[in-house]
């Protein structure tokens, strides 16, 4: 293998005018970039910028257009993630790739030539333990994966690539679904690798406060190309975000004044089952009004999904009632909801929120077929479709082809745009808006952000749930905690408190009571 004599500050992989193009777009345009071993290097740019190209790049998952990739000081050519894995190089999907119904050590061993034709789990059990102990991971590798949590698949994945000898290590948003604490987790994990000579990682994500604490360096992408390469410590969160977006950019949304008007949504002693059949909503009671926004702030698994699929006709509920500006829909159908004036963006924008093969007309139509300037005697207009879809890439500014272009070949920020589109375009009553800006980059963070602001202003009411809590605390007329599926408490937005608001998210009772 190249990499086994690697030591600290070689440089083990670089790419050199690397070029990879898509239909109607070149994706990364002449990059240069290169990875030295023990440290942590972060790639930083817009959803669109080319970061998941260039590292898909480095894994053998694409090959390049133009340019040529060098590893250990010798070029080489990937034709699979197979050449790549077995030069050294490992990497960590946004989305995971485990297999739930499995144990964790079988999914680590799942297709490790080591694993043969008769499984020795014994052996394979003491090497994983050995390597776990290593970088200070603590995980069951006994447990199925559907019973552990988030931070712990993270790691099942990042266990995975390590076992297979993986001297570079790529993690694409490695934290976009895990909690405070998880996060932390893992931000331990890596500066224990990165402290290993054989542990070297290159780092996507945009949550710049992460990257401040545990990068080494940044490499900026902006349309493909990059625009800046910084150490870290010379860097701040504003510097690095205006280098992806190319401009100043606002952090903290602008909290806009809207008179409260009636009642939209009342939820009534509302209560509903996980899909493991045990309670996640626990008899919740909220009102939200005309021109306002109220958010659930809480961290993942603690009801939301829950909740918001019930709220959206998505769930059953187990007891309680949902009233909507006046009229009971407890028993009503998702699309009678829909078409009673709710819209809702779901968390998962990929297998919930759209349909990768479909094009953005077909995409956008699935929130307009039933009505009849779009379908007439169950035949679709696709001249009004495309007028309709072209007026939203335009309006949301989604960088995109064309309409026809597939939902898949989109960034997240622009597929978000095109769900926040053909939501917002209906002018709903209320909006649920689940994890809006999650893997989101700045620029499109703040994107997301005016518009469910604006659609306040216009007198809808939006549910916002966050796991980010300065989103909570800066966008929220009033902030619900939740925690094990209960309601908390529910403080006006002016007032929340930071310290306030988590220890009500930990299940701890405030001494001055919140109502």
């Amino acid at each position: 293998m190249l990499l086994d004599e690697i030591k600290r500050g070689d440089t083990v992989l670089e790419a050199q005018g690397i070029t990879k193009r898509f239909p109607g777009v070149v994706a990364n345009d002449k990059i240069d970039f290169e990875i030295n071993a023990g440290e942590v290097h972060a790639i930083l740019g817009e959803n669109g910028a080319g970061k998941t190209t260039l590292m898909n790049i480095l894994f053998g998952l694409y090959q390049p257009d133009e340019g040529e990739l060098i590893v250990g000081g010798k070029a080489v050519k990937f034709k699979s993630p197979l050449d790549a894995i077995d030069l050294g190089i490992g990497m960590v999907h946004q989305h995971r790739k485990l297999v739930p119904a499995h144990t964790v050590i079988e999914n680590i061993i799942l297709g490790h030539p080591r694993a043969g034709t008769i499984l020795n789990l014994k052996r394979a059990e003491e090497e994983i333990t050995a390597l776990s102990r290593k970088y200070g991971f603590k995980i069951d590798l006994r447990a199925k994966v559907w019973q552990i949590s988030e931070g712990e698949k993270q790691l099942v994945e990042i266990l995975k690539a390590l076992y297979r000898g993986a001297k570079v290590l790529i993690l694409d948003e490695p934290t976009s679904a895990l909690t405070p604490i998880e996060t932390e987790v893992l931000m331990e994990s890596i500066k224990t690798m990165s402290n290993e000579d054989l542990a070297i990682v290159p780092f996507i994500t945009h949550k710049l406060p992460i990257v401040l604490a545990i990068s080494d360096r940044v490499t900026v992408l902006r349309r493909g190309k990059v625009v800046n390469r910084i150490k870290t410590s010379e860097a701040t969160e504003r510097s690095l975000a205006r280098e992806m977006v190319g401009r100043e950019v606002i952090f903290r949304v602008e909290r806009k004044k809207v008179e409260r008007g009636q009642p939209i949504l009342e939820i009534e002693n509302l209560s509903a089952l996980s899909d493991k059949g045990v309670t996640a909503v626990d008899k919740m009671s909220f009102t939200i009004h005309e021109g306002e926004i109220f958010g659930i702030a809480g961290i993942s698994g603690n009801g939301q999904r829950e909740l918001v699929e019930v709220i959206a006709g998505l769930r059953k509920e187990l007891e309680g009632k949902v009233t909507l500006d006046g009229r009971d829909i407890t028993q009503a159908s998702s699309l009678e909801r829909w078409q009673a004036g709710i819209g809702y963006i779901p968390a998962d924008r990929i297998d919930v929120g759209s349909i990768g093969e479909f094009s953005l007309i077909e995409n956008l139509m699935m929130n307009y077929y039933f009505d009849e300037e779009f379908s007439r005697g169950g035949t679709l207009d696709y001249r009004k479709m495309r007028e309709l879809t072209n007026e939203i890439i335009e309006e949301f500014s989604v960088a995109t082809p064309g309409p026809e272009t597939t939902a898949k070949s989109l960034s997240g920020g622009n597929l978000q745009k095109v769900i926040l589109g053909r939501v917002l375009s209906r002018k709903p009553r209320l909006v649920i808006a689940d994890l809006p800006s999650q893997g989101l980059d700045v620029g499109a963070t703040e994107f997301v952000r005016n518009k469910l602001m604006e659609a306040k202003q216009e007198k809808a009411g939006v549910l916002l749930i966050s796991e980010d809590l300065d989103e909570i605390l800066s966008m929220s007329d009033w902030v619900a905690p939740v925690y094990e599926g209960v309601i908390m408490g529910i403080l006006p937005g002016e007032a929340a408190k930071r310290e306030d608001v988590g220890a009500l998210m930990a299940g701890l009772e405030l001494g001055g009571g919140a109502s």
